[in-house]
């Protein structure tokens, strides 16, 4: 016999769902394209724009 704290609920499992698709993907996404476009920046502090 399986306890009802062993596993989630199904409101649990929506809840976590929504919160992984809705919350931590773009903010996932905003991370990783800022921290490569600050990359990018400090890269060219050093290295000069672009065809110089």
């Amino acid at each position: 016999m399986q306890d009802e704290s062993d596993g989630y609920t199904k409101s649990q499992e929506l809840r976590s769902f929504l919160f992984l698709t809705a919350v931590m993907a773009p903010v996932l996404t905003v991370i990783i394209v800022a921290g490569y476009g600050f990359a990018v920046w400090i890269y060219q502090m050093f290295a000069g724009p672009p065809g110089s």
